[in-house]
């Protein structure tokens, strides 16, 4: 707890964001230290005047020991880089948070999510699509991400808690700040099945410069994003944008040609973007099958250092025993015992002639209306 404090602190300062305090750790090896360095070390770190003057005003106006009462006061825990429990899907995304302030649990099968977002106006063809598509991941096994807003998000959030899934909404504001406010006991019912999460600190107001940076989130935290209904400058095809950054799938559910909160989607489309009909769509996408199947066996067979060392070698472009071998080290019949066992975990897959690929985290059978 005395240390987290520090990050707590520093993710308070304006200006001090992922590459700063990456910087901090590498110059200083704590943020202890770099929470209490005088200017003149901070300057070595490559911080500019700007950013010094910020943190030598916020540490002498602020009490971090206060600061973490308040957090403690609010039920929320704090998650850094350093923590175990922090997303390890989110820990990989360009710039990944360096503080989550999560109130309700992140939980391991929160691994097998998909974010469904859209658009704030959402119409009633939209409603019934995120409610069929939400409802169904959920009883799929799948988490639902979204970011609580008016529309489309507020949407597949209920569709999720009426399916009994788990789900979790990225605010772009404090966790104790609920934006819009009629969404209150929606965040409360979240808290209850899956979790509220954040970057920002206690007390940030929702404005509208936080939002995008809040779409990474949503991505980070997803296998892949499914958008159903957004105009072409919806928030909803930023979160899209940043799925593609970060290697994720992106969908997108077809709307009328006419309307124009269809118009961001139908261009997904055109785009790349993988249209979808029905669940079936995206669960053979993702491949995501037998999700509960492959969590227990996670649970009882945990990772070892032969399959972490193999999962080095193995990315989404398809690599032969062989060569997976030649750059490990090990023997093929250790390379293909520990690859048929990772299999049947939902790590790997193999796509024909002896090659593997990094899986998109299991499947499991559909459940549909």
């Amino acid at each position: 707890m005395s240390a987290i404090k520090y990050w707590v602190g520093f993710n308070i300062v304006a200006g001090i964001g992922p590459a700063r305090f990456q910087a901090l750790l590498d110059h200083f090896g704590g943020l202890e230290a770099a929470w209490k360095a005088p200017a003149y070390e901070l300057k070595r770190t490559g911080l500019d005047r700007r950013s010094i003057d910020s943190l030598l005003e916020t540490r002498n106006k602020i009490s971090l020991d206060d600061e973490m009462e308040k957090v403690e006061r609010a039920g929320v825990q704090v998650l850094t880089w350093q923590d175990e429990a922090y997303p390890p899907q989110l820990r990989h995304i360009h710039s990944p948070p360096p503080v989550l302030y999560v109130k309700g649990e992140l939980r391991p099968e929160d691994e097998w999510a998909v974010a469904v977002v859209g658009t704030r106006r959402a119409t009633v063809y939209g409603k019934e699509a995120t409610r069929t598509l939400a409802g169904n991941l959920a009883r799929n096994g799948v988490t639902i991400v979204s970011g609580m807003a008016r529309g489309i998000d507020a949407q597949a959030h209920r569709a999720a808690l009426e399916a009994g899934g788990r789900t979790i909404a990225v605010f772009g504001s404090g966790i104790d700040i609920v934006y819009p406010p009629e969404h209150k006991k929606l965040a409360q019912a979240i808290a209850e099945n899956g979790a509220l999460v954040t970057e920002y600190a206690l007390g940030t107001q929702p404005e509208g410069s936080n939002f995008p940076p809040r779409n990474r989130i949503i991505s980070g935290l997803s296998l892949g994003v499914v958008v159903v209904e957004a105009g072409v400058r919806s928030g909803a095809l930023i979160t899209a944008d940043y799925a593609g950054e970060q290697g994720r799938d992106a969908f997108a559910v077809p709307g009328n040609i006419f309307h124009r909160g269809s118009k961001g989607t139908n261009r997904l489309i055109q785009q790349g973007a993988k249209l979808v009909l029905s669940v079936a769509d995206v669960l053979e996408e993702l491949n995501l099958t037998m999700i509960s199947q492959q969590a227990e066996v996670r649970a009882v067979i945990p990772e070892n250092e032969t399959e972490s060392l193999l999962l080095k070698h193995i990315s989404s472009e398809p690599i032969h025993v062989d060569e997976i071998g030649r750059q490990s080290g090990l023997t093929i019949v250790q390379v293909t015992s520990t690859l048929a066992m990772m299999e049947l975990k939902g790590m790997v897959r193999q796509v024909g002639g002896m090659n593997y690929v990094l899986a998109r985290e299991g499947r499991v059978e559909y459940v549909v209306d």
